[in-house]
């Protein structure tokens, strides 16, 4: 039922300037056997809501609405609603994602102008969990794939014989990823990938793809998918982990495993992953995307390749004086190198938890280092190819 609310939503109102959200006139509150939210904005902005299950949340997008950097938790007092998150998933729209601690469903909806400004107003009441399972399910994107689009733009401009890196910039939008010092990971890996890029790109017959170039979100699946659809010859994503403590320290670099029974790596997994979780992706069907003996049997010939390129990398950041972690290569199950058809591997910059990596990594001249390992590793990878 909320689904065909939302079509009504978006069909109801009209686009218009950059809409602000306004927090002081904004909270989420208990009601008798509900939840109340009111959401002040700047204008009116079409919108959509829907719910997930497993774990419930109810996940609303806006379409022109500047969230700003605001810490969204700070107007919520319900007790029903354990966690928000807000901030930017596509581009050109906001997304906010309400943990629930028990099944809501969405009993009224409307905005309202009010003068220059205009409100938001929805009332959740309780419902069943067989009832909010049976609601639950994000509605289709249509347009939404044009993301992948943009990534792939001017990848026909390079001949048909280009041998095709794709970047992946880990996190990104309402996903910042770890974060110390005012530094997101997000945000710095994105830096990093464009500076890798312009070194790979002055590679003769080198094409490069980026999974983003904005702070926008992207599912895991999808940046699968703009690799598979680019021709991925190499997967490299990219990434910077933090920890309690700030004694872990130095670059490593990850192949696939298919061991997960480490309870620490199990914990990184699940640090670098939760973005599709914490954004509100329906993660209902993603686990049939693929037939696991078909992927078994290409992993035979990607997974080596893999491998050598992983070694490769360790040599040349050896080679560059790059801080290495006591242990530099790895193996996890990390989804993005799960794909069966290219190589991949995942790339662990350094620890924004520890003073020196963070320096070293918040640094140009520094990260320079790693930039020219990589683009190192990749020519050799090339001239190693059958």
């Amino acid at each position: 039922m909320i689904r065909w609310f939302v079509l009504c939503c978006l069909l109801a109102t009209s686009a218009g300037a950059q809409a602000r959200f306004d927090p002081e006139r904004s909270e989420i509150r208990d009601g008798w056997r509900s939840v109340q939210i009111t959401l002040g904005l700047s204008d009116i902005v079409p919108y959509r809501i829907f719910t997930l299950d497993d774990p419930r949340r109810l996940v609303l997008d806006f379409q022109g609405l500047d969230s700003g950097g605001i810490n969204a938790q700070a107007i919520n007092t319900a007790r029903r609603v354990t966690d928000i998150r807000f901030g930017p998933y596509r581009p050109g729209w906001t997304r906010m994602v309400l943990d629930l601690a028990e099944p809501l469903t969405l009993a009224e909806a409307e905005m309202t102008r009010d003068g220059q400004t205009a409100w938001l107003h929805l009332r959740l009441t309780r419902t069943s969990p067989a009832d909010f399972a049976a609601a639950a399910g994000a509605p289709p994107d249509p347009g939404w794939d044009a993301l992948s689009a943009q990534a792939l733009r001017g990848l026909d401009q390079h001949p048909q014989d280009s041998f095709v890196v794709v970047l992946d910039p880990g996190h990104g939008g309402i996903d910042p990823g770890a974060q110390r010092g005012g530094i997101t990971e997000a945000h710095l890996m994105l830096e990093f990938a464009a500076e890798i890029a312009a070194r790979l790109r002055a590679q003769d017959g080198v094409a490069v793809v980026m999974t983003r170039e904005a702070d926008v979100f992207v599912p895991l699946f999808t940046r699968m998918s703009i690799a598979r659809g680019a021709g991925a010859d190499l997967f490299i994503s990219l990434h910077a982990d933090a920890l309690e403590q700030d004694d872990a320290w130095g670059a490593s670099v990850y192949t696939l495993s298919e061991d997960s029974d480490d309870i620490a790596m199990q914990r990184l997994v699940e640090r670098h992953e939760r973005g599709d979780l914490l954004a509100g992706v329906d993660l209902s069907a993603t686990g049939d995307r693929v037939t696991g003996v078909l992927m078994d049997l290409a992993r035979q010939s990607t997974g080596p390749r893999a491998a050598a390129f992983a070694d490769q990398l360790i040599a040349q950041m050896q080679a560059q004086g790059v801080r290495l972690n006591a242990k530099p290569r790895r193996m996890g199950r990390f989804s993005v190198l799960l794909a069966a058809d290219f190589p991949s591997v995942l790339i662990e910059a350094g620890f924004l938890s520890n003073t020196q990596d963070r320096q070293i990594l918040t640094d140009p001249q520094s990260r320079a280092r790693l930039v020219t390992a990589i683009a190192a590793a990749v020519a050799q990878y090339r001239s190693d190819m059958p």
